[in-house]
């Protein structure tokens, strides 16, 4: 007689329905967990900075183990890009979190990165908030609350739109992000200074930084960035390594989908798209601007200089679409989109053009 076969439990569906690659990975990053935890080392939170609205916060972090007592929340200054990735991930571990007067528990998803949205109500402004992981010291994170009566915010690219990384060419990509430091990387020109006009015109609005790098790089593009004087701003990046449906993630999904939810969370708000010439942004902005041509108050793509664009494998292709009505600006630096902007009335035109390319 045959016996009735045991239903799988949630867990094990899921991980059946995994992509092998996606097991296969797990498997490592599971077997360099106990070995980590074996030699002393303990979950810790690394946080990233959040954002929101008067009545939700979207909460950014990542597990890994580290020292017990380290600080996470200072790394290493001027450690080379490698080492970001040597970090031992810790899947699906309890996190709690504390904004104001509301704490949730939630759980890290298998890349140990906790992504989520708790209903709270903060004021407008800058809010720091406590996140903890199984039961050690609270580690305090950022996040900014946007007013409802502000109506403008900037959404920027990052990778050769506010930092040089030559990300398209294969050999530079991996030199920049697995050798470099932040002391080594440079700056676009006027791009810091078009982003502080930007800020100081428009208070209180919001600053998103979108990019298709990993999350294990956020530290160190969070102190390039405060090093070269850029507004603070949420970091919204993505993971390398496969899915569980397919080999790669889809960095340039993962910008499409952003923009999406942004457009959802904040329908009130006109974004000013910043970007390059060199990857996806002239595609992926048209597309948001021809679908919510009233959530975008102009588009500003960096030019790639002659080499950066033979090197990157050419230039974009896509280009405005008028029927939108929405303005779309051009120039190789950010003083050129600094005039631009200021002779379209998005800035003041009482700045003078000192502010040029070295």
């Amino acid at each position: 007689m045959a016996t009735a076969r045991k239903p799988p439990t949630l867990s094990e569906a899921v991980t059946a329905r995994l992509h092998r690659a996606a097991r296969i990975e797990d498997w490592f990053h599971g077997l360099r967990q106990r070995w980590g935890r074996s030699r002393g080392l303990v979950p810790t939170v690394v946080p990233f900075t959040g954002y929101g609205s008067t009545g939700w916060v979207r909460v950014l972090c990542r597990i890994q183990l580290g020292q017990k007592g380290a600080s996470a929340t200072k790394p290493l200054v001027g450690r080379r890009g490698w080492r970001s990735f040597t970090g031992i991930q810790v899947a699906h571990a309890a996190v709690t979190i504390t904004a104001g007067r509301a704490t949730r528990e939630v759980n890290a998803d298998r890349g140990g990165v906790v992504d989520t949205r708790i209903d709270v109500k903060l004021s407008p402004g800058w809010h720091d908030i406590t996140i903890s992981v199984e039961g050690s010291e609270p580690v305090v994170a950022p996040v900014f609350i946007v007013d409802p009566s502000v109506g403008f915010g900037l959404i920027s690219d990052i990778d050769d739109t506010v930092m040089v990384t030559a990300l398209p060419r294969p050999f530079l990509a991996a030199w920049n992000t697995f050798v470099l430091n932040e002391h080594g990387r440079r700056p676009v020109p006027g791009m810091a200074v078009l982003y502080e006009r930007i800020t100081r015109t428009h208070p209180g609005a919001p600053v998103i930084y979108l990019s298709t790098g990993a999350w294990n790089v956020a530290p160190t593009l969070t102190r390039f960035l405060e090093r070269n004087l850029y507004p603070q701003g949420a970091l919204l990046l993505t993971d390398w390594g496969p899915t569980h449906d397919r080999w790669f993630r889809s960095g340039k999904e993962h910008k499409r989908t952003s923009l999406i939810r942004l457009g959802e969370e904040f329908p009130e708000l006109k974004w000013l798209l910043v970007g390059d010439d060199g990857q996806h942004d002239e595609a992926l902005y048209g597309d948001f601007v021809h679908d919510h041509p009233d959530n975008v108050a102009g588009v500003a793509i960096r030019q790639l200089s002659t080499s950066e664009a033979v090197l990157a494998g050419g230039r974009s292709k896509d280009g405005p679409d008028d029927s939108t009505g929405v303005e779309w600006y051009y120039s190789p630096d950010g003083a050129g989109i600094s005039q631009q902007l200021s002779e379209a009335g998005i800035l003041p035109q009482d700045y003078s053009l000192r502010y040029k390319s070295q």
